[in-house]
């Protein structure tokens, strides 16, 4: 099986790259957590122009997709830079949508999805849904019933400020039937493919910080780098990052091939994934001294995100389960 991107897709990945490196995110994280969504808004149309929605969508409602490699590919850069929104809800809810076919819902929101005119949050059993006080519509999926809800509890307190989490209240019912539970399930795995690609970019910027970190830091005439306990602590973190990467990608030609394992090796990948971003996130906090702990500095915005990824859409606990059922 080859696991090596093509040219391609690693020109996309480092044009996404660029462009979010120039597009102020940090202050685009502060603001959306205080619950200002107009520098998100403009972010989040960027990320459309570059085709990255486009991906999850189906070329018969105005996207290229789906094309799960490279949508891994742009969330990995998404997750380097921490950008904020209901990103891989929205994608997650085109595959949903998609696979549904249930065709006024497809027709009226996957052209909306693709061109990033509409934020889409989707919930599937879960108790709150992400950013839905920012949405263009929230889908909650409970069983076999999917509902269209545009009322919502207030906003939940999160380790993440900028995941604004929220209860839905109330809502339209879409459709009803085995075939939204089977659709529901593709999107759930769609959801975690994109959230682990999240957390290895996310894991790979805050080794990268805490490398540099470590490097100008002094202590006692030298750099803190030179220590034997802080090479250690980072060669387990890149080694957590590295054997999940290729986890990620096996399992997103198994989504791309539609294949019966796909379920079990997207699992096997988010709770990799999501442990390695973690791992980062204690290695930054720890190796960072005191300044991990204080919430100036940039470092921050990275370091809450950890935890809260590595358990959405499934804690490592609940996709290992998976796993097993599947292997």
């Amino acid at each position: 099986m080859r696991f090596l991107l093509t040219a391609e897709q690693r020109e996309f990945g480092r044009v996404l790259d660029g462009m979010l490196g120039s597009s102020g995110a940090p202050a685009v994280v502060r603001a959306w957590a205080a619950g200002e969504h107009g520098p998100g808004r403009e972010l989040w149309a960027r990320i459309a122009a570059a085709g990255v929605f486009g991906l999850a969508v189906p070329e018969r409602y105005g996207g290229v997709g789906p094309l799960p490699v490279e949508l891994t590919v742009s969330f990995g850069v998404l997750g380097r830079h921490a950008v904020p929104g209901p990103l891989v809800e929205t994608v997650a809810a085109a595959a949903f949508l998609d696979r549904l076919g249930e065709r006024d819902a497809a027709g009226e929101w996957l052209p909306r999805i693709a061109s990033g005119d509409a934020m889409v949050s989707l919930c599937v059993g879960a108790p709150f849904a992400l950013d839905a006080d920012a949405a263009d519509a929230v889908l909650v999926v409970r069983g076999d019933t999917v509902r269209r809800t545009d009322t919502q509890g207030p906003v939940q307190p999160c380790l993440d400020p900028a995941r604004r989490l929220s209860r839905p209240l109330g809502g339209t019912v879409l459709a009803r039937g085995p075939e939204v539970a089977e659709a529901a399930a593709h999107a759930v795995d769609v959801a975690r493919l994109a959230t682990a690609a999240q957390c290895l970019g996310l894991g790979r910027a805050l080794l990268a910080a805490t490398v540099s970190y470590v490097r100008r830091r002094t202590q006692f005439g030298v750099a803190i780098g030179s220590f034997q306990a802080v090479k250690h602590r980072l060669a387990d973190t890149l080694i957590a990052l590295e054997f999940a990467q290729p986890l990620v990608y096996a399992a997103a030609l198994a989504v791309a091939a539609d294949a019966p394992s796909a379920t079990g090796e997207v699992a096997a990948a988010k709770a990799a994934a999501g442990e390695a971003g973690y791992t980062a996130a204690r290695t930054a906090l720890q190796l960072h001294g005191a300044l991990g702990y204080t919430e100036e500095p940039d470092l921050s915005l990275w370091i809450r995100k950890a935890r809260p990824l590595r358990d959405a859409w499934g804690t490592p606990a609940e996709c290992r389960d998976r796993v097993l059922e599947h292997f």
